[in-house]
């Protein structure tokens, strides 16, 4: 059974998607251009410079940020700092070796690294624009949007996490430290594909709060079954071609104890924000994220009840995203 809470009217819900995504005519538009290299490339930078624009207008220091951390990592050693967060026996898949936020290279390089935090910490103003608050503020409300719908509908004990697609570690922090002040024993562990961003994830969590920073797939981890209470996937699966966030869905089932959850929060394809968005800025969006069609045409609460999860419950947890809670039977 699936059970939908939002504060949209039907009309809204109706609407699935976003015009500017799919096969529309308007998506299939922005798509030609997309590809189109000249054009793509003058789109690439001026997304990079509307996200440093608006974290910088707003008090992160994007650019002090990323010389800071490139001078930690430089006095550590690049290539030790990088092999120590490596598994040399990872091959990465096609789906990640593609140009991403604006980096050729995607996340597997150190600007990418070296700029996650910033962006992280600029995205949530966008969620309340017309409010006037602090990053930090902004930062916090965002998280404990999440934590709460956590709370009504996730699982009543917690011992042991997994924070899928980690990146730098904020989501998995933030994450522990909630959980920990019911717990304090709580476990957690935070994946991620990219080896640069776990290398700032394990610099970044100075007192070791975080049992393990794992660099392998998500759809395919090595680590035991039955071994988590609750797994999250933070604005991670508009990143990924839809048959690999099914894939990551079935290695999930695989990872959760009994009575365990599953837990995903991402844009939301219903929110009148989302569809909403002037052309500049969902062209420039999808610019840089090569997967916003599968995403926003992904009936996700189908496919986590086609993998075997039960109690699905979808709550718009903001004006832009959404949290689903899957619990395994």
């Amino acid at each position: 059974m699936t059970v939908a809470i939002d504060e949209t009217t039907q009309s809204e819900q109706d609407k699935i998607k976003p015009d500017w995504a799919g096969d529309d005519l308007l998506s299939r538009f922005v798509n030609l251009l997309i590809n189109t290299k000249p054009i793509y490339s003058i789109m690439k930078g001026q997304a990079r410079r509307v996200i440093i624009k608006t974290a910088e207008k707003n008090g992160i220091p994007w650019r002090e940020n990323y010389k800071a951390l490139e001078k930690a990592v430089t006095a550590n050693g690049l290539e030790q700092t990088l092999a120590q967060a490596t598994n040399p026996d990872l091959t990465y898949p096609g789906y990640y070796q593609v140009p991403f936020h604006a980096y050729d290279q995607g996340n597997l390089c150190w600007p990418a690294a070296f700029e996650a935090g910033s962006a992280t910490y600029a995205m949530p103003l966008r969620v309340w624009p017309e409010e006037e608050m602090t990053w930090q503020a902004a930062q916090d409300r965002l998280r404990a949007t999440f934590h709460a719908v956590l709370a009504e509908h996730g699982p009543q004990t917690v011992t042991d996490i997994l924070d899928i697609g980690c990146s730098v570690g904020i989501s998995t922090r933030t994450l522990h430290d909630y959980y920990a002040q019911k717990n304090p024993a709580v476990r957690t562990v935070g994946l991620d594909l990219s080896p640069h961003m776990l290398a700032i994830a394990k610099m970044e969590d100075e007192e070791g709060a975080i049992a393990e920073w794992l660099h392998a797939k998500a759809e395919d981890s090595g680590l035991p079954d039955a071994s988590f209470d609750l797994i999250t996937l933070q604005f991670v699966i508009h990143e990924l071609p839809r048959h690999i966030t099914t894939e990551i869905f079935q290695e999930t089932q695989r990872l959760l104890r009994s009575g365990g959850c599953l837990a995903i929060v991402d844009n939301n394809p219903k929110s009148p924000v989302i569809q909403g968005l002037p052309p500049a800025l969902f062209t420039l969006m999808k610019s840089t994220e090569p997967w916003s069609d599968d995403y926003y045409t992904f009936d996700v609460e189908a496919a986590l009840e086609s993998g075997g999860f039960d109690n699905v419950v979808t709550v718009a947890s903001d004006p832009r995203h959404r949290t689903i809670v899957a619990h395994k039977p």
